[in-house]
């Protein structure tokens, strides 16, 4: 367990105590951080899914177990899977072994590959903040809202396209985890380095 003595959000403290570690060192080094990388966007999205019902940490305990069973969240890879595959990730116990979540992580991956025909996925995602992260100064935990007017039009837009399990709920969610909403709380020493984290334009070039 980490002891020291940083403010943080209060999130990661409330698991048991074998899941401080891992869950304090999730907030302190990726939760917020802006990520534009078109791959790793994929695969957060995804995961995010599978956590649909089930805690982060239950998630978060498993992601190595994820990587390996769907081939480093290739989209490539992925979109080629065929009722073999499907087999083989339903019989591996080190991941979520829910059919329909499996099954929307392929079609996930061959909408991913047709928004690569245009921009790419991170400038998509991207274009609904105008590239820049939003900054919330939320100063308790219970003022941080489960949804909003946007990730519900996102949540919408990915469905269209042929996601699923990105409802507003998991894509707010998925926007704090990849920095496209700011919500460390504003007395985390998080919330200001990761506001000051370099942002990209709708380009991908540094601002």
């Amino acid at each position: 367990m980490i002891m020291d003595t940083k403010p943080r959000c209060a999130w990661p403290g409330r698991e048991p105590q074998k899941a401080n570690a891992q869950y304090i060192a999730y907030h302190d080094t990726e939760w917020g951080v802006p990520e534009f990388d078109d791959r790793a966007l994929y695969e957060k999205l995804i995961l995010d899914g599978f956590q649909a019902g089930l805690s982060w940490i239950t998630i978060l305990r498993k992601r190595d177990n994820f990587r390996r069973a769907f081939d480093g969240f290739e989209p490539r890879i992925i979109a080629r899977y065929t009722d073999k595959d499907i087999g083989r990730l339903m019989g591996d116990a080190g991941i979520v072994r829910n059919r329909a979540k499996i099954i929307a992580t392929i079609n996930g991956a061959r909408a991913w590959l047709k928004i690569m025909e245009g921009a790419g996925f991170s400038a998509y995602l991207w274009d609904f903040v105008d590239g820049v992260p939003i900054q919330n100064n939320f100063s308790e935990e219970r003022q941080v809202p489960a949804q909003t007017p946007l990730s519900a039009a996102i949540s919408k837009d990915l469905k269209s396209r042929g996601f699923n399990f990105c409802g507003p709920t998991i894509i707010y969610a998925f926007m704090q985890a990849v920095g496209m909403v700011n919500d460390h709380v504003t007395g985390c020493f998080r919330h200001v380095e990761c506001a000051a984290m370099v942002v990209k334009d709708r380009g991908g070039k540094q601002a």
